[in-house]
């Protein structure tokens, strides 16, 4: 049997996807990358994953998975982040497999990259609750508790010392303020360590575009839990989005 799926990265500004092998998590095919469309309406998305689809599927009805910015329920997406606010309530699952024809299943993105890592990662073979942390536009996490996804925790949305706290501990509050690394680790700390009380989970991975440079800012936090980056880096929504189709096959 095949060990091949698709795999969908949606974003607000761009959207990635590869053929993958499920076995290994790794990409068999090359990652094809084009811009959200503006505005991010449901049916032009839908229709670019179609045109991605084409491109990267070597032959027809592999399995298809999806992972998108939303808290997606049932394959209802819930909410929007940098899309249209027509998708917030939109049977997203319904709409994917309509225009492709095919079955079709969402998830969200964090969770995605928190199943990839689970499963091919930096979390492979970890008992106990790892918690994925994503450090981009805004933070997005994942619970995995042996090798089980809790979905949708939106934990990058923790109110701490009065704010929504991503919005001082994501890697974009970082840029905006123009922090340093050494800087911006003293606003992680504050957000790592609530993490820890609230949960006392066994591992932390931390995902992101910037995991890359991990070396200038993991080091610089204390904590009684291990923290390692991601792995996967950019491909882990794309291997745990394809990794889920073919698991609900």
């Amino acid at each position: 049997m095949s060990k091949k799926a698709i795999g969908i990265d949606i974003g607000g500004t761009g959207i990635k996807g590869a053929l993958v092998n499920t076995k290994s998590g790794e990409l068999r095919s090359e990652r094809v990358k084009v811009a959200t469309p503006d505005g991010g309406e449901p049916e032009a998305i839908a229709q670019q994953v179609a045109d991605m689809v084409e491109a990267v599927e070597d032959k027809p009805g592999r399995p298809l998975g999806i992972c998108f910015p939303a808290v997606v329920k049932h394959g209802i997406t819930q909410s929007a982040a940098n899309v249209s606010e027509r998708w917030i309530g939109l049977d997203a699952d319904e709409l994917f497999s309509t225009t492709l024809g095919r079955q079709v299943q969402v998830i969200n993105d964090a969770d995605a990259a928190g199943i990839a890592e689970a499963k091919y990662g930096a979390g492979k073979n970890r008992q106990g609750l790892t918690v994925m942390t994503t450090l981009g536009t805004g933070i997005g996490t994942a619970l995995i508790y042996d090798g089980v996804l809790v979905p949708n925790a939106e934990l990058g949305h923790l109110e701490i010392e009065g704010v929504d706290y991503e919005t001082q501990a994501s890697f974009v509050a970082m840029e905006r303020e123009q922090l340093s690394f050494a800087q911006w680790a003293r606003k992680l700390q504050v957000y790592y360590s609530t993490l820890e009380r609230l949960l006392t989970p066994d591992l932390f991975i931390v995902g992101g575009g910037v995991s890359k440079s991990h070396e200038q800012f993991l080091p610089l936090l204390e904590l009684k839990t291990e923290i390692v980056p991601a792995k996967l880096q950019n491909s882990a929504g794309i291997i745990g989005a394809a990794a889920l189709a073919k698991k609900s096959e």
